[in-house]
């Protein structure tokens, strides 16, 4: 019962992510409302990069890589936003698959001790990933009016 509630908590900020991002193209890979910002590609990478971290650190010996130095190194060497969304697709597929390769009494168990929710139930990481993810397609919301683009309504087609 607690992985269905899971596929759907993924399919659902995958949709949202996507559709409300939709208008954003290559040419915009770089846009940044101010220097030292996420760039538009940026921004989609790390919350795909999010994605992978949230999954592993559930179910890792010793939680969550807290190594953000290094994390945000490999997101700020992302340029092109047709990469970023390859590695958004992938990140949700691995996801999916993490959810497929373990029960729901795994998901019932408490992540490692720690600052990042610590003794919850391994499931809660779904919906700190869909509001991660709400976050993030928000910004580009704003870069895509920024670029006098209008984003689409991420919840269904108008």
């Amino acid at each position: 019962m607690i992985k269905q509630g899971l596929y759907g908590q993924l399919a659902s900020m995958k949709e949202f992510f996507d559709r409300s991002t939709r208008v954003l193209q290559e040419a915009d890979s770089g846009f940044v409302p101010k220097e030292g910002m996420f760039t538009a590609a940026q921004q989609v990478a790390h919350a795909a990069q999010t994605i992978e971290w949230f999954m592993n650190g559930a179910f890792q010996t010793g939680g969550f890589d807290m190594d953000f130095e290094r994390m945000d190194k490999a997101v700020r060497a992302v340029i092109s936003l047709t990469a970023a969304r390859q590695w958004w697709d992938q990140a949700c597929a691995t996801a999916k698959a993490t959810i497929d390769a373990h029960s729901d009494e795994e998901w019932m168990a408490a992540l490692a001790p720690g600052p990042i929710m610590g003794g919850l139930p391994k499931f809660t990481i779904l919906g700190a990933l869909t509001d991660h993810s709400a976050h993030h397609r928000g910004a580009l919301t704003v870069y895509s009016r920024l670029l006098g683009k209008v984003p689409p309504m991420p919840y269904m087609e108008m």
